[in-house]
């Protein structure tokens, strides 16, 4: 399923490829690999609240940021776990976390196969890179919260995932 037009960058509109999910719909299944090269999908994620950051990039300012505030948060999230997926390779996942002090947090790479990005509906087909989305889901794989930020470069709403995630967790 493509979505053109979905997600733009500076603009330009890029297609989205998978499906558009909705709060209340079960998390779908994946297959990407940890920062360690070890398989992990969404059974392997455990049984907590999780929020699933997805960035393009690392490598780029908003990425950074995104990843970094997530990394804050964390610690006041207790019965929460964050993920941030990316199509960056494990090694370079790794090596910025490392730079960085990236620690609370847990990295999962989409570039083997894009099965995160077509699952969740954020591979963009133009790039092969994820576009910019946040998702929250509950004990039961329910899909609590979910954003697709339209423009690639635009920050998400955190607030808005880190009140769902807190609740949940509650």
């Amino acid at each position: 399923m493509e979505r053109p037009g979905a997600t733009t960058m500076r603009g330009n509109p890029l297609t989205l490829i998978g499906p558009e999910l909705h709060e209340g719909d079960k998390a779908p299944d994946f297959d990407v690999v940890s920062d360690t090269l070890q398989p992990v999908n969404l059974e392997k994620t455990g049984q907590s609240v999780r929020i699933f950051s997805v960035v393009p990039s690392l490598d780029t300012p908003v990425c950074d940021a995104q990843t970094r505030r997530f990394n804050e948060e964390a610690t006041k999230l207790p019965g929460v776990d964050i993920y941030t997926v990316s199509m960056d390779l494990p090694f370079a996942q790794k090596r910025w976390c490392g730079a960085y002090g990236i620690d609370k947090i847990k990295m999962l790479s989409d570039h083997k196969s894009g099965s995160f990005g077509e699952q969740y509906g954020t591979l963009i087909k133009e790039l092969r890179i994820e576009s910019r989305a946040i998702f929250v889901v509950d004990k039961d794989n329910k899909l609590r919260h979910i954003e697709y930020v339209k423009e690639v470069a635009n920050h998400p709403d955190y607030d808005s995932a880190l009140n769902v995630a807190r609740s949940l967790a509650q």
